[in-house]
């Protein structure tokens, strides 16, 4: 193994900090300004508060946006994973033609950029009669992530093989408990991962969201909303929490799925 001098040591231990704060070092200016008192657009750095918590609070349109964010990411990444492993068991089952257009049509709205997925659902939803709503944005972000939840989980089946389905039909076990007892059980690490990636996604869209919603905002589109006019003290609160939120869900879906793969490569 190749030995690097002190020096060069030295040099890569730099640039790797340099990266990391240019990286991450934005990242903690919201929250540490959160911690201090804002007067005039001045952080008062001598002056510890919480003021822009009990701000948050109060700021009932910021936690309905947010709440709406939830519910749209909670129900489309639910339903991706859903109809994601459907899809998916069908896919593995066979080659056809049929097959090869149902995912080239899955990965479509994934791959054409959002603009012109949201003017599409946009255009449907209009001739269609149907009301924009919390439904549509909905609608819109599963078809969205749809891409993501599919291919993680063909990879996983894929990878699987078809010995262990076949095992069990030879042992009499109906396609309903195949799925139950072999396939789902198998498909776990992989659902969280797929999962936690969708709503993600889910989470930071924002031009899909702005095409197809309605009266009831999303915290991005209520963010976006805010530039022209400036972002309030209370918005360093929500960035600090949703960024401490994020990464506990990041430790919790690390520490869950490094046993799985740790115990597959055994």
């Amino acid at each position: 193994m190749m030995q690097l001098s002190r020096t060069a040591l030295g040099l890569l231990a730099a640039i790797t900090s340099i990266v990391f704060a240019l990286l991450y070092g934005p990242l903690f200016i919201p929250i540490i300004s959160s911690l201090f008192a804002i007067s005039h657009g001045d952080v008062q750095w001598n002056e510890p508060s919480l003021s822009s918590y009990r701000a948050l609070i109060d700021n009932q349109g910021i936690l309905e946006a947010f709440k709406n964010t939830l519910i749209v990411g909670f129900t489309a990444t639910f339903l991706s994973l859903v109809i994601g492993t459907l899809l998916a068991i069908h896919y593995c089952g066979g080659r056809s033609v049929v097959r090869e257009l149902m995912q080239f049509t899955v990965f479509l709205p994934f791959l054409m950029p959002p603009i012109i997925t949201g003017l599409s659902l946009l255009i449907f939803f209009r001739e269609t009669g149907v009301p924009r709503s919390l439904l549509t944005v909905i609608a819109g972000h599963t078809v969205f992530v749809q891409a993501l939840a599919y291919r993680t989980i063909v990879v996983r089946l894929r990878s699987l093989g078809p010995s262990m389905v076949e095992a069990s039909a030879d042992l009499g076990a109906s396609a309903w408990q195949t799925l139950t007892h072999i396939v789902l059980p198998n498909l776990k690490s992989t659902l969280i991962g797929a999962g936690v990636l969708s709503f993600a996604l889910s989470f930071d869209e924002t031009l899909i969201s702005l095409l197809v919603t309605g009266t009831d905002s999303t915290l991005p589109i209520r963010l976006w909303s805010m530039m022209r006019l400036g972002f309030t003290p209370d918005i360093n609160a929500l960035v600090a929490i949703i960024l401490g939120v994020t990464a506990i869900m990041c430790i919790l879906a690390v520490r869950q799925l490094l046993p799985a793969e740790l115990d597959r490569v055994e």
